[in-house]
């Protein structure tokens, strides 16, 4: 296996239009990136393809994976995801395998490969940078609800943008994610860099100019300075104790 590279952060950060900003921009790099394609449970959002993004099936069929040595089965926020062992050694011959989602599966992931030889190269997107979390909680905020809050509103934009009017369950689904980003900026120590970026999947400034600008362009220009192999600008390396219990 040549290298295995993780890209996580929490639901909305912005690894979508960062992975996508990677394919329009730097072809030869993405080229290089084989992506695992997870088993979901859940339903495909607007302009998700099965196959491409997720392989989208009923929760029961993923619950038998359970069975299978073969894959490994994990609860995201609710979801089940199931993670097929032997695409994973499959990507391998072609490329660098690569993951783009949830820090619990990715955390899952680095965790089940850290037995092996494999190389290794993971990177945290974060909707905060270490500085803001450090002022934050010396103004005595709660970090908690401040987090939530921060990612409910991005939820709220882009599900705005992808459909339109909200249903009772699109809200749930976003008090769902929007709670659950604080365990997940927790498990950011555990990845080699994390990159602060404010423009998550509501920003337009992913796509709106043709070129990415602002956060959009930071968090991109330090993901290529990784695979390149760099120490780029733009990333941090987060102690277990920033985030506070």
């Amino acid at each position: 296996m040549k290298r295995l590279v993780v890209l996580s952060g929490p639901s909305c950060a912005g690894k979508g239009p960062l992975h996508a900003a990677l394919v329009k921009f730097y072809p030869d790099l993405a080229g290089k990136l084989k992506k695992l394609v997870l088993y979901n449970s859940r339903a495909p959002r607007p302009k998700e393809r099965d196959g491409e993004d997720y392989h989208f099936r009923q929760r029961d069929h993923i619950e038998k994976l359970r069975e299978n040595s073969d894959f490994a089965v994990m609860d995201v926020r609710g979801d089940l995801q199931a993670l097929d062992l032997r695409e994973l050694k499959s990507a391998s011959t072609s490329g660098d395998p690569f993951f783009e989602g949830n820090p619990f599966v990715g955390g899952a992931l680095l965790d089940t490969m850290s037995s092996s030889e494999t190389r290794m190269l993971s990177a945290f997107l974060s909707p905060l940078s270490k500085e803001e979390i450090q002022y934050l909680v010396g103004e005595g905020v709660s970090l908690p609800d401040f987090v939530a809050d921060v990612m409910r509103r991005k939820l709220l934009r882009r599900t705005k943008r992808q459909k339109g009017d909200l249903s009772q369950k699109d809200l749930e689904n976003i008090e769902r994610r929007a709670g659950s980003a604080y365990a997940e900026l927790k498990l950011a120590h555990n990845f080699d860099y994390v990159i602060p970026n404010h423009d998550g999947e509501d920003s337009e400034n992913w796509d709106a100019f043709y070129y990415p600008i602002g956060d959009a362009r930071k968090a991109l220009q330090a993901f290529v300075g990784l695979l390149k192999g760099e120490d780029p600008p733009g990333t941090e390396k987060w102690e277990e104790d920033l985030i506070p219990d």
